[in-house]
C-alpha cells in the first residue's frame, strides 16, 4: 500500500537566490525516501511515497528538490555506513596526508567534520595525534565513531550549534564537509554557521557530486530526496560569496562518479587558484549557464529508463541479484518500476540492512554470502561508482560463467 504526500506544483522558491522556480530538470515520479528501509513487518503498512521532480532556477542555476521531509525525520538514524568501502577508505587516508602536509596540521590544530558518519575519515586524523570532533545527526552511526574513540557531538549542525561551540573556543583550523551540502535544506544559513565555526586562517573543504558529470553521464540515480540540491561550480561559488566565505581552490575527484572538492576560507585570507577559472570555462563550455542544457536532460532520463527496462525484460528467465542496496539503486529501481518480479534478493555488506527489505520494491537484502547460494546469471551492481572494486571481491562468480551488470550511465553488461 502507498500513500503520496506532497505536491511539485508550487510557486516554490530557489533556496539560495529566493526567486520562483518553474522549470524542470528531472521528473523521476514518485518513490519512498530512498534510505528509508522496511522492516518485514512494515510491508503490509501503508508506505509514505514523494513526487521525486527537480526543478532548475533560472536567475542562479541552482538544480534543487522541493523539501516534502524535514531532516531530522530523514537523518536521525540512518541505513549508510562510510566504513564499508575499502576504495572510499582509501580515497579519505589520501585526502588525509594531503591536507595535513598542505596545511600543516600538527597536535595543535583542530579539525571538525559535519555529519563524521561512523569516523570513517576523523580516525586518520586522530593516528596522526590531531585534535578531531565529530558532528553527526545520526546516533545510530555516532555511536559506532565514538566507539572508535573519534570525539563525537550528536546534533544538527546551524548556527545555534555553531555559535555554542564558538563560546568554547571550538573552531576549525580545517572544517571538513563531504557529501554534505546536498542533504541540506536551507543552504544559506548552513553555510553561514560554518563561517562561525572556521578560525580566521582556517579552511574549509568540502566534497560533492559534479552537475557536469550528472548531466554528461546520465547519472539520474543520484537523485532522490535525501539530496535536496545539485551543484556546479559556478552555482557554489556565488553560494560561498553570498554567505562571506571565499572558495580558492578545487580539485576534481573520482568519487561518487565524479565530484569536486573545493577549498575555502575567509575572504582576503588565501591566494586564488587557476583550477578555478578553468573550471567555470569548462562548465560555460558545457552549458551550465544556458537553461537548455537542464531542461534537456529530462530527454536522456526517459531514454535511459526504456534501455534499462529493456534489458531487464531480455533477462527475465534468468536469475538476477542486485550487488548493494544503496539509495541511488532505490531511486533507479522505483523509477524503472523494477521489483521482485525481476529480481531475487538484494545483497549488501552492511549488517544494518541484511534482513531489511528495499522501500518502494520490497526486495529482500541478505549477506553478501547467498550469491554463492543462488548462483545467479547476472550481478546487478547498483553502487556503479563501486565497480571495480566489487567486480575485483565478487571475481568468484566467474566460475559458473555469470556476469555483471551496471546500469549507469548506460546498461553495460560485463
Amino acid at each position: 500500500m502507498r500513500e503520496t504526500y506532497g505536491q511539485t506544483e508550487t510557486d516554490a522558491k530557489c533556496r539560495f537566490c529566493k526567486k520562483q522556480i518553474t522549470k524542470v530538470f528531472a521528473d523521476l515520479g514518485e518513490s519512498p525516501l530512498a534510505n528509508s528501509f522496511l522492516k518485514k513487518e512494515q510491508l503490509n503498512e501503508k508506505e509514505k511515497f514523494y513526487p521525486l521532480k527537480v526543478f532548475v532556477c533560472e536567475s542562479c542555476y541552482l538544480v534543487q528538490l522541493q523539501e516534502f521531509e524535514a531532516p531530522k525525520n530523514i537523518f536521525s538514524e540512518y541505513a549508510y555506513f562510510s566504513s564499508y568501502s575499502n576504495s572510499w577508505l582509501d580515497h579519505c587516508k589520501r585526502y588525509t596526508e594531503k591536507v595535513v602536509k598542505r596545511f600543516d596540521l600538527n597536535k595543535d590544530s583542530q579539525v571538525i567534520e559535519i555529519a563524521s558518519n561512523d569516523g570513517y575519515l576523523l580516525q586518520f586524523f586522530k593516528e596522526k595525534k590531531i585534535p578531531v570532533l565529530g558532528i553527526e545527526p545520526a546516533v545510530n552511526v555516532a555511536k559506532v565513531a565514538s566507539k572508535k574513540g573519534v570525539k563525537t557531538l550528536v546534533d544538527f549542525f546551524d548556527i545555534k550549534t555553531a555559535q555554542e561551540l564558538k563560546e568554547k573556543e571550538i573552531q576549525g583550523d580545517l572544517l571538513i564537509v563531504n557529501n554534505v551540502l546536498a542533504h541540506v535544506p536551507n543552504l544559506n544559513e548552513f553555510i553561514q554557521a560554518m563561517k562561525i565555526i572556521l578560525k580566521p586562517n582556517g579552511v574549509i573543504t568540502a566534497e560533492f557530486p559534479h552537475l557536469l558529470q550528472l548531466i554528461s553521464l546520465n547519472q539520474f540515480d543520484t537523485i532522490y530526496h535525501e539530496h535536496f540540491s545539485y551543484f556546479s561550480l559556478i552555482v557554489i561559488l556565488k553560494i560561498f560569496s553570498e554567505n562571506g566565505l571565499d572558495i580558492f581552490d578545487i580539485d576534481e575527484i573520482s568519487t561518487h562518479g565524479g565530484s569536486l572538492r573545493i577549498y575555502a576560507g575567509h575572504k582576503d585570507k588565501h591566494k586564488h587558484s587557476a583550477s578555478i577559472d578553468a573550471m567555470i570555462k569548462k562548465e560555460s563550455e558545457f552549458g551550465l549557464k544556458d537553461i537548455s542544457t537542464y531542461t534537456q536532460f529530462a530527454e536522456k532520463i526517459m531514454e535511459a529508463k526504456k534501455n534499462i527496462q529493456d534489458f531487464f525484460e531480455s533477462v527475465k528467465d534468468k536469475k538476477l541479484i542486485c550487488y548493494g542496496a544503496p539509495a541511488k539503486g532505490n531511486t533507479l529501481l522505483n523509477f524503472c518500476n523494477i521489483g521482485t518480479r525481476h529480481i531475487k534478493i538484494a545483497v549488501d555488506l552492511n549488517p544494518y540492512k541484511q534482513g531489511m527489505f528495499l522501500p518502494g520494491t520490497h526486495i529482500t537484502i541478505e549477506d553478501p554470502r547467498q550469491i554463492d547460494v543462488v548462483k545467479p546469471d547476472y550481478v546487478i551492481i547498483m553502487p556503479w561508482n563501486l565497480k571495480e572494486e566489487i567486480i575485483q571481491q565478487l571475481s568468484y562468480i566467474r566460475k559458473w560463467d555469470a556476469k555483471f551488470v551496471v546500469l549507469i550511465p548506460e546498461v553495460n553488461i560485463l
